[in-house]
Order: structure tokens, then sequence, then C-alpha cells
């Protein structure tokens, strides 16, 4: 579906941008265009990859000039850049405000000037009940595409939002089996604490699937199940043969004891298709009385999806899904030497 098609990747040298190409890379799409603002990543990527079908292009969301720039001749875009660190953004929410609100409205206006065909705003589910500066602003985001989605029909905008991506950059998988091979306690915040549990190859295919299946303005969940904390501590302590203490150290700042994916308003009026849900845009105007002669008596019987109600991995499923990750292959198989590189 993307023959000889171009394709540009916001904040493409992120773990994302890494797995859709890995996915691409050997198809018969046209180009494939790397937009972030790193050049060292960059760089890194180019000598790995060298492929003439990468493109790479250094500017930031934040600046509609060099967004624009990299546009002409689009046909696809995956908009993945984004300030995504919880504490991070806790601290300075203005920075979370220009990258993933303001940056958003600026690839977006620059995706209507340019006739995009399709783009896929990637999303959080901290951006539900949001509690942090980060969840709050990735809300925003998808309030921005949602409002940009019912003014323009080319490009086709649209969502996804999907919960912890496994052995991300930044994320605690990492964190843990460096703390293993240090021989350092491990450090959770929880024991009772539970995440959605997706692998990058889950992340791309909800992200095809809504290219494949939107309409404007909708958003897409997949249906993922979750895990306690405790237990991926537990767990990766058993596939490294690790025991290294584990050390309880509370919930750090702005996190929440489980993550949501719909909320109960949501999924009252979310579209089971399978595998994933789609929130079909609310497509009612300005006119107030139709909040009145056009509710939904599905919201009253329904409750939100979430990390702690979804299915419960048990640890062998869990391990299995862990050994299935090609970080921890690479972990599992890696000399001191090539850890200390």
């Amino acid at each position: 579906m993307f023959k000889d098609k171009t394709l540009l990747i916001t904040g493409g040298t992120g773990s994302f941008g890494n797995a859709v190409l890995k996915r691409f890379m050997n198809t018969d799409i046209k180009e494939i265009r790397i937009f972030s603002r790193d050049e060292k990543k960059q760089e890194d990527m180019r000598i790995f990859l060298r492929n003439d079908k990468v493109k790479f292009y250094l500017g930031d969301a934040r600046d509609f000039r060099s967004i624009d720039n990299a546009m002409e001749g689009v046909d696809y875009i995956f908009h993945a850049a984004a300030l995504k660190q919880v504490p991070s953004c806790e601290f300075y929410p203005m920075e979370a405000v220009r990258t993933n609100i303001l940056g958003t409205e600026n690839v977006l206006e620059a995706a209507i000037k340019h006739r995009i065909e399709k783009i896929i705003c990637l999303g959080t589910d901290k951006a539900v009940y949001p509690i942090n500066a980060m969840g709050i602003s990735k809300a925003m985001m998808e309030k921005v595409a949602i409002s940009k989605a019912r003014l323009h029909t080319k490009p086709l905008i649209t969502c996804t939002r999907y919960g912890n991506v496994m052995a991300s950059r930044g994320s605690v998988i990492p964190l843990f089996i460096s703390q293993i091979k240090a021989g350092k306690p491990l450090t959770i915040t929880d024991p009772e604490m539970t995440r959605f549990m997706m692998s990058l190859d889950n992340a791309v295919e909800l992200v095809l699937y809504a290219y494949e299946h939107a309409h404007p303005g909708d958003i897409f969940v997949q249906k993922a199940p979750a895990a306690t904390i405790m237990q991926l501590a537990q767990v990766l302590q058993e596939i490294f043969s690790a025991t290294n203490d584990i050390q309880v150290i509370g919930p750090r700042h702005g996190e929440k004891l489980y993550e949501t994916l719909l909320t109960r308003e949501e999924y009252g009026k979310a579209q089971d298709e399978g595998g994933y849900f789609r929130i079909p845009s609310d497509d009612r105007d300005l006119n107030y009385a139709k909040y009145f002669s056009e509710g939904n008596n599905r919201v009253a019987q329904s409750e939100d999806y979430h990390s702690h109600n979804t299915y419960r991995l048990t640890n062998e499923e869990l391990r299995d899904m862990l050994l299935a990750l090609d970080y921890v292959q690479e972990q599992l198989t890696a000399t001191p030497e090539m850890l200390a590189k």
C-alpha cells in the first residue's frame, strides 16, 4: 500500500521511527524521510543504514519553516515527534506545550498546505484522564488533530493511542536490565502499578491499521495485555538469572498507579474492531441543543478500559513477550566489551 509513495516520519530517529524503517526498508516504498532535531542520531542512522531510500531532514516541529521544507512531495506522514518523559515534562511543562501541542499544529498546518494524503498522529495512554504535563499536552495534541480533521478532508487526519512500548528508549525495561548487569537493586515505583505491554511491532501495526481504516478525526486504540511493575522486574531477573535486590522507591513525579486507554465516555461510543477500538470523531457542531437530543445511553453502562481491568499476563506469557524483543536478545548475548561501547 506504500508502493512508490513517500513517507515522512517526524521524530524519526526515535524507537518508533527505527521500527518503521525496519518494517519498510526492503519494500517497494519510494522514499522514507526522517525528520528530527538530533544530528548525531541522524548521522548514526545514516551510517548504519547506508540506504538511498532514506533521506534525512534536520529540523524541529516547533519551527514551521523547517517542517514545511520537509514536506514537498510527501504522500503520508507518521507524526511521532514529542517530548515523552513524564518527569522532564513535569519540571518544564512549557517545553511539552511547545513540542507536543504547538509542534503538532505546525505539522498539521504544513500537511494541509502541501495537501498530504494522510497523517497519523501518535498519542499515548497518558492523554486519558491526564494528571501530568506530558499527558495533558498529548491530550491537547489529540484535540488539535481532531479539530483540524473537522475542517479539512485533505489530509485525512487521525490519531493512534497506545500504552507502554516495551524496551523503547527511556522505558523501564532497559533501566532494569542495566541495573541487573551492574549488580544494583532494581528500583520499582509501586509493586501494584500496572502498565499495558506492547512491542514496537505492535505500535507499527496500530499505525498501519489506522492508515488503512481511518475516517477523519478517528482515534485508534490497540487492545493490549498488562503486567505489574513488580512482575516485570521479577520476570527479567528470571530471564537474566539474576538475584538483585528489589527496592521500592515510590512513584515519580506525575505517575499513575494504572494507565487508561479508553475513558468511560469513549468506551460508550467506541467501535470494537477485533484487536482494535475505533473512537469515532464527535461530528456535532456548536449547536448546543444537539448535546441533549443526540446523547448516548451506553456511556452510563460503560467503564474505563485500563491496565487494571484488561487481560493480565501470566509470568510465562510476559517472559515470552520479553524474549521476543530484539533488545532483550541483544542484551542476553552481549559481552562486557560490547556493553562498554
